[in-house]
């Protein structure tokens, strides 16, 4: 039995949650999150609160995933009342980004702009030109939208150009010694 897996998930106000066969689908004010969860794994609601239990729990391998299923749905909840947020940072000259309609267009020092989709559920907000702001109720969307983002341009150690998340610290490689 896991130690997280055995904390049960508080359920705030204004939160709905519907335990199905092998889901659990979490609505709230930022929206609706349907997580997926293991097998071996089921979900009780009891006195407000949500409790993971394994199915079979002397068995190992359903074991395992019970911290992991408390985990996401621990997110859900979190996700639909306060969200997920990624800041993004465009470095460089002449480098830029701008939101119209469904689309991010940034302008990265290539021959040409690249167009990049908003996909449905996540919010970008673009400040100054240069400050990317990702925005949205499932946590693994928000970051894999900020890394598909960080892909575009991967920052330049030695350069100091391209997109990193906020706060993000470059390591250079370590050159060669003449001993």
């Amino acid at each position: 039995m896991s130690r997280i897996g055995k904390k049960p998930i508080p359920i705030p106000s204004g939160v709905q949650v519907n335990i199905e066969a092998g889901a659990v689908a979490v609505r709230g004010p930022k929206g609706t999150v349907h997580q997926l969860v293991p097998p071996g794994i089921a979900f009780e609601l009891m006195n407000g609160q949500l409790v993971a239990t394994a199915l079979h729990p002397d068995d190992a391998a359903s074991g395992r995933f019970h911290g992991l299923a408390r985990s996401l749905v621990a997110n859900a909840v979190l996700g639909v009342t306060a969200g997920f947020k990624k800041e993004l940072d465009i470095l460089g000259i002449g480098y830029r980004a701008e939101v119209s309609g469904k689309q991010v267009l940034f302008s990265l020092g290539y021959s040409h702009p690249i167009a990049f989709n908003i996909p449905p559920g996540i919010a970008i907000t673009v400040d100054k030109q240069t400050h990317i702001t990702v925005t949205g109720s499932d946590r693994q969307q928000v970051g894999q939208v900020a890394a598909d983002i960080r892909a575009l341009r991967k920052p330049d150690p030695y350069k100091q150009k391209g997109i990193r998340y906020t706060g993000e610290v470059l390591k250079k490689k370590v050159g060669k010694t003449g001993a």
